[in-house]
């Protein structure tokens, strides 16, 4: 018996059908894995997807009756390269990281630099007290407390309701 005959049979279409499913679906698992690698070294780095030294560091905003808490992920910067402003209704975390790595062995040398700066800028939803806002950086963490003013505070009086 030969191996060809146990193939299956494909016909192939002389040319590419763009509407067809199968193409859709290729695009959709392209674009799927695209976005997800997209923070990753593995991701390709093109001008177009933010690559080339980009970074944005992912934030977490939490809100609570007195304060608002900021947390940055900030790995490879450096506390004396990350700056925080805050005016009025929003903070801004401004910074420059760089990163140089280099590996030498026998029969070889590696060596790679990346640069960039990032900048991200978080809206609050309430006034703040600047004067007592607060700032940690640690183990590439920066943790920020902005306290609510007085008169934001005071705004927040749950009001009862009553049927009928």
């Amino acid at each position: 018996m030969r191996f060809k005959n146990l193939l299956p049979a494909v016909a192939r279409p002389a040319a590419r059908d763009d509407n067809h499913p199968f193409y859709a679906l290729q695009r959709q698992m392209n674009s799927l894995f695209d976005d997800f690698f997209s923070g990753f070294d593995a991701a390709p780095r093109t001008p177009a997807a933010g690559g080339f030294g980009a970074f944005t560091p992912s934030v977490d905003v939490k809100e609570s009756d007195k304060d608002f808490v900021i947390r940055a992920e900030l790995p490879g910067v450096e506390e004396k390269d990350i700056e925080v402003t805050l005016s009025g209704d929003t903070v801004t975390i401004r910074g420059e990281k760089k990163e140089d790595k280099e590996d030498k062995g026998k029969n070889y040398y590696y060596m790679e630099r990346s640069y960039g700066s990032f900048n991200r800028v978080i809206p609050l939803t309430a006034e703040t007290d600047a004067g007592k806002a607060s700032a940690g950086f640690k183990n590439g963490v920066l943790n920020i407390t902005v306290p609510k003013s007085q008169s934001a505070k005071a705004r927040g009086t749950k009001v009862p309701i009553k049927a009928g």
